[in-house]
């Protein structure tokens, strides 16, 4: 058993990292062609980052593809807020016959730890009553959030997600939960 008391933020990056190193903490494996071992089709706009996370860690892309439930594709994987990964943001849309009817967001604590984490889904509009929420202490995600609406909403709809630490904040990212043209 490892006792560690972690003050600053700092400390907390390497006391994951250290550990991860050694195999005492892994990451959660919470979290679309069709990635053969996920089973989860990956976006034709996912980037190469997003498709290198999916061949590696397709447990995590399928399980979070799991929790924003059926016919959602990949579009976003990203590690937070770097290679230390405290945390990976996953983004799904899915489609319907005229479009993109929804997106979904799940954030994944990589942390091993219970931090604050807040995670909110904005579709392309300006009333901020449309957005989705989810915020809390979590140990393992914070999500699903969904938007659902026509394809203009859900083009460009922005996902941001937060996590602090000892009151600091480890990770604010706000980027693109669907492709944006």
């Amino acid at each position: 058993m490892i006792n560690t008391i972690v003050k600053p933020a700092r400390s907390f990056f390497a006391t994951v990292a250290a550990l991860a190193l050694t195999g005492l903490i892994a990451p959660h494996a919470v979290a679309a062609d069709a990635n053969a071992e996920s089973g989860v089709r990956i976006s034709a706009q996912a980037k190469s980052e997003t498709r290198a996370i999916a061949a590696k860690d397709p447990q995590a892309v399928n399980s979070a593809a799991n929790l924003c439930g059926s016919g959602y594709e990949l579009f976003t994987a990203e590690r937070l807020p770097n290679a230390t990964r405290l945390g990976t943001l996953f983004t799904y849309t899915k489609s319907g016959s005229s479009g993109l009817t929804s997106s979904c967001a799940v954030f994944d604590n990589n942390s091993g730890s219970s931090v604050y984490m807040k995670l909110k889904l904005c579709p392309n509009s300006t009333d901020a009553k449309l957005c989705k929420t989810d915020e809390g202490t979590f140990s393992q995600y914070a999500g699903p959030v969904r938007v659902t609406g026509s394809n203009a909403s859900i083009l460009c709809s922005k996902v941001t997600a937060i996590m602090k630490y000892e009151g600091g904040t480890v990770i604010n990212r706000v980027t693109y939960a669907a492709p944006c043209n």
